[in-house]
């Protein structure tokens, strides 16, 4: 029997649900995934008596070697040195906090470039408290899929998001929607039609199809609304037609059509992906859909990496009533993409 990968998981704020998810999750999955969770161990101890998850199925480790003697059914604690030295109160995230959040997600990154894990998971992060904390890059951030990017040198990533019903990337990701018309290029179009083809792929779905959303109400309408459709979102299509064509990966590409459209196809089953133009196009189908068991997934990065579709929850924090689905999602589809049978 095969052992299962093992999944390097940034538990995000400190002050948030991330913790007691990403413990809650691991925990439940211990039998079929191996875990080692990125932060604080005094913050995972305690996320792990809220949720009533024995201390004995936690272990410290500080280098591979300990990471390599893990017992099964053993949850990993990776705790790099951090600067928690205020005790952590649920739903009050501070400066610290986001100097916390920015160096687990780092370090569980260089974990998997490292080869010592599998794949990365990452926990719901507060990307303001992140910019605000002070420390070197984090007034840039605004994102893991940027992040990652940048720090993994890579100039060509997806943000996506999947769940039982269909799979959506986006053209542009974290930008203000003044924006965003900005960011929408051939090139950006061509980059998510490709990519989305090849998570499909990977999913299984080996000749998917899929819509792309126009920018504008009702797709410009023939231009009466807008020409971003004719102008710059057709010829991206055409652009990633002829990339999927030379690697022969089979797909369908149809588009531009109103978004409303798209995922009204897409949620009866008629479509297997939508690529959206900004942001809140695809994210507010998504979770209208499937909301805490979507899956967010970055593409085109050397490494897997897939995230939980909600945020830190700060309301809920410490009360020991988050729902755990989302990260069990991520964890599960993290280790379907490493093991490589998907």
């Amino acid at each position: 029997m095969s052992v299962a990968p093992l999944l390097a998981v940034s538990i995000g704020c400190p002050a948030g649900i991330g913790p007691e998810v990403a413990v809650s999750a691991a925990y439940a999955l211990r039998r079929s995934t191996r875990c080692l969770l990125v932060g604080d161990s005094s913050v995972i101890r305690t996320a792990a008596r809220l949720r009533r998850v024995p201390q004995r199925a936690l272990s410290v480790v500080t280098n591979s070697r300990s990471v390599a003697s893990l017992e099964p059914g053993t949850i990993g604690m990776w705790a790099p040195s951090t600067v928690l030295d205020p005790p952590v109160e649920p739903g009050l995230p501070h400066s610290w906090a986001g100097a916390a959040q920015l160096l687990w997600i780092n370090e569980a990154t260089e974990l998997v470039v490292r080869g010592v894990c599998r794949a990365l998971v990452t926990g719901p992060v507060s990307k303001a408290v992140i910019a605000d904390s002070g420390i070197p890059g984090a007034r840039r951030f605004r994102g893991h899929t940027e992040h990652l990017a940048e720090r993994l040198g890579v100039e060509e990533v997806v943000m996506a998001f999947t769940t039982e019903r269909f799979s959506t990337a986006l053209v542009s990701t974290h930008v203000p929607l003044r924006r965003v018309s900005r960011a929408i290029t051939p090139e950006a179009v061509e980059c998510s039609c490709y990519w989305l083809t090849r998570l499909l792929r990977n999913l299984g779905n080996k000749r998917p199809n899929i819509a792309v959303a126009g920018l504008n109400p009702h797709a410009g309408e023939a231009g009466l609304l807008g020409d971003e459709e004719h102008r710059i979102i057709k010829p991206g299509i055409e652009r990633a037609k002829e990339r999927l064509a030379k690697e022969r990966r089979r797909g369908k590409l149809r588009g531009p059509i109103g978004a409303d459209t798209a995922y009204r196809k897409a949620q009866q089953g008629e479509i297997d992906g939508v690529v959206a133009m900004y942001h809140d196009q695809a994210t507010i189908a998504c979770k209208l859909v499937g909301f805490g068991e979507a899956v967010n997934v970055t593409l085109g990065l050397p490494i897997i990496r897939t995230s939980v579709d909600h945020g830190t929850a700060y309301d809920l924090a410490g009360s020991g009533r988050a729902s755990d689905a989302g990260m069990r999602a991520a964890l599960k589809l993290a280790a379907s993409l490493a093991r490589g049978k998907r």
